[in-house]
């Protein structure tokens, strides 16, 4: 098992419960959709899996293996290596090329050898299919391709899980279905994908697991878990 929080209490960053007594489990190659209202605690719940939150009230959280409730900073770095992590707003480094972005984040997560850079950084360009966009500049590419771009970011180190915070919230209808099709491959190939969404009929057209947060608590919606 990836995550499992049982009886989690999650909070905002000013210390308020958002969601109560959670209980969350992430399997390896599951696709899990988080649902709900603005508000309702979806970014919150992904940010402590990545650890951005603390938990200060569980009876077990743990994520890869390491127990959150007594985690120290110092081992976070190592435990965000393990998994990657997707913004909407892409946050890619706008002063430098595409192949830049995704070299910066190798070497500063420990790779040193340029061959071995430059063939990791051809084989994640491949996977989302931009293989000719190396060399672009962010600004230069339509918002779609930035988020492929980002997701060429999120497996450069071959995650157990992707962490996605509403990955599809900017872009178009056919973009945002490219999109989700592109990151359920990757959950079919082994990766965990968790996401947060509002754009219902995606989880029709791509199944997984739906988790919907409402009034400070989360739960499975039975009718909606797929094969």
């Amino acid at each position: 098992m990836l995550v499992e929080f049982k009886k989690t209490n999650i909070c905002q960053a000013e210390g308020e419960n958002v969601l109560e007594g959670v209980d969350f489990s992430v399997n390896e190659g599951d696709f899990i959709y988080l649902i709900g209202r603005v508000g309702s605690g979806k970014s919150s719940l992904l940010k402590t899996i990545y650890c951005e939150l603390d938990i200060d009230e569980a009876e077990k959280a743990e994520v890869l293996g390491q127990n959150l409730l007594e985690i120290r900073r110092k081992e976070i770095p190592a435990l965000r290596k393990q998994m990657g992590i997707i913004f909407q707003d892409f946050q890619l480094l706008t002063d430098r090329s595409v192949y830049k972005n995704l070299r910066f984040v190798l070497k500063s997560t420990g790779w040193t050898d340029k061959q071995q850079i430059d063939e990791r950084i051809r084989e994640v360009l491949h996977d989302v299919d931009m293989d000719d966009k190396a060399e672009k500049m962010p600004h230069e590419l339509s918002g779609g391709e930035q988020q492929r771009i980002c997701i060429a970011r999120a497996i450069l180190n071959h995650p157990k899980m992707i962490v996605a915070d509403e990955p599809t919230g900017n872009l178009d209808p056919e973009t945002a279905d490219n999109i989700i099709k592109l990151l359920r491959e990757i959950s079919q190939k082994g990766t965990a994908v968790i996401m947060t969404t509002h754009n219902m009929p995606l989880l029709d057209k791509y199944p997984g697991i739906v988790y919907r947060c409402d009034e400070g608590k989360v739960a499975i919606v039975e009718n909606m878990i797929y094969g």
